[in-house]
């Protein structure tokens, strides 16, 4: 009897214990004067069951206090800043991005080399790499690229030619994931990935894991973004080590064929190894020192993900808002043959730059349904907002609802229709330079964006040039997102009738 008392007292004593800690945490925001939600002893203020990514902060958004330029949180036991007004976005991103030149990502270079890549490394790494990187990106290296983006934009063409002869109805999201897959593999590998005649090619059984098969789900992501270190002592990998293994296979079996037989592509591979070898990009550019093995396949594998998935996707939901809006389809399709006419009907970069509204439709497409639903920084030191008392300490992270700014009301009226007119030149004009953030904003913006943006008005054109799309039986209507995949992705496919012209 008395040993049970002992027990139960220990118990009582240790919860005791854990909840005043809860409790003392959680006047953290309290105690510095900020606009702050209520948290719940162990979740904080995020939700309690497995939900979207853009769901951590779109409620804590939706809650912020006027005037307030953020809203304090807590992920479990940590504070975090949920930004909730466009100055205070443009002083983290731009005005002020000294102090918030981190992005607070996990990575493991020992077990897991993969996860240094550009987008997650901070302080000189990150710097080092994107002075290299940034000229691989200059609309000069984008003409080189743009005839093979063309001609795999043709094979897409063809291999829908021939699947609407027994398949009128057709799910579009592994189609055009396909259409990536071949794009990237042949612009960042120097590989013919033939995903579009084998729909179970390596690269694309390769791609598909990384997004439809993720380690983890959000709230242990986060977890993991919380306690590097203790994940690190854990060796928790960010990808599964055959994706790794295939990836640095194939990077150096590349690599060893086009030195031995000195093959040059003009594509991203060809950069890279320029970067090994220590060269200059071009005869303006200034050499930058070497990169190693393992950081070429890590940005490889960066431009791989990045490309595949948020360009297949802004095609995708593109062509869902215009099957749902034939009028602005029409105007498109008009658009486009009225410039391919100027140009002998060849699909030249310049004729591509002339299609202003195709663009706008991508714009569209990307505010509704924004690639990164979540930025992330993390104050490199302490921080004064400007016009508060209140400092963000060193270490805390700051997290930029992208999904949520972009359907806001108070700054996109009636956000959640589809108007391509909100980009045209005065539109964008006469907002708040940060209420569109599909490619983040500041020097550690989407460095391949003029990729991305090239890539999908290539395969946007080219389907609207040949197909009418329609929605049918099976499209998802409101569209209804997978809560696994931290991207938007729809949970049902995408299901459009489409009719060959």
């Amino acid at each position: 009897m008395d040993n049970l008392v002992i027990f139960l007292s220990f118990v009582v004593g240790l919860f005791s214990l854990v909840l005043i800690s809860f409790k003392r945490r959680y006047a953290y925001w309290k105690d510095r004067g900020a606009a702050y939600l209520e948290p719940t002893i162990p979740f904080g203020n995020l939700p309690m069951r497995q939900v979207h990514f853009k769901d951590t902060t779109g409620p804590i958004y939706e809650q912020r206090k006027p005037a307030a330029p953020f809203m304090g949180a807590y992920f479990f036991r940590t504070p975090v800043a949920i930004a909730t007004d466009l100055d205070f976005i443009q002083n983290v991103l731009v005005k002020d991005f000294s102090n918030f030149h981190a992005r607070g990502m996990y990575v493991n270079e020992k077990d897991d080399p993969l996860s240094a890549h550009m987008f997650s490394l901070d302080g000189e790494k990150w710097k080092s790499l994107r002075a290299k990187l940034s000229p691989t990106f200059t609309s000069g290296k984008m003409k080189f690229m743009f005839p093979t983006v063309v001609d795999v934009a043709d094979r897409l063409n063809s291999t829908l030619s021939e699947i609407l002869k027994t398949e009128p109805e057709l799910e579009l999201r592994d189609l055009l994931s396909r259409f990536t897959t071949d794009v990237i593999g042949t612009c960042a590998f120097g590989v013919e990935c033939s995903s579009l005649q084998n729909p179970n090619s390596e690269f694309r059984n390769y791609g598909s894991k990384i997004f439809d098969q993720p380690l983890y789900g959000a709230l242990m992501q986060l977890l993991i973004i919380q306690y590097p270190n203790l994940a690190k002592k854990l060796h928790v990998r960010v990808f599964q080590k055959d994706v790794a293994d295939f990836f640095m296979g194939l990077v150096r079996e590349t690599i060893d064929y086009r030195e031995k037989n000195e093959v040059r592509r003009n594509d991203f591979m060809d950069l890279l190894i320029q970067l090994k070898n220590g060269e200059a990009l071009d005869e303006h550019s200034q050499k930058l020192g070497q990169v190693t093995f393992e950081e070429i396949v890590a940005q490889a594998f960066l431009f791989f993900i990045a490309g595949f998935e948020t360009s297949s996707t802004t095609m995708l939901f593109s062509l869902y808002e215009l099957a749902l809006h034939p009028d602005i389809q029409e105007k498109a399709r008009q658009e486009i043959e009225t410039v391919l006419s100027k140009y002998e009907g060849k699909l030249t970069y310049e004729a591509v730059k002339d299609m202003v509204y195709v663009d706008q439709i991508i714009s569209e497409s990307l505010r509704k349904y924004p690639p990164a639903v979540n930025l992330a920084r993390q104050a490199v030191r302490d921080y004064l907002v400007p016009g508060t008392k209140t400092i963000i300490e060193k270490g805390t992270a700051v997290f930029i609802p992208v999904f949520s700014v972009h359907r806001d009301p108070e700054i996109f009226s009636n956000p959640d229709v589809f108007d391509p007119d909100r980009f045209t030149p005065d539109q964008i004009k006469a907002r708040h330079p940060m209420s569109f953030l599909a490619f983040g904003e500041g020097p550690r913006n989407c460095v391949g964006l003029r990729f991305g943006r090239m890539q999908s008005r290539i395969g946007l054109i080219t389907l609207l040039k040949n197909y009418r799309f329609n929605p049918c039986a099976k499209t998802s209507i409101p569209m209804v997102f997978k809560d696994e995949n931290p991207s938007l992705s729809p949970k049902f496919g995408m299901y459009l009738k489409i009719e060959k012209l």
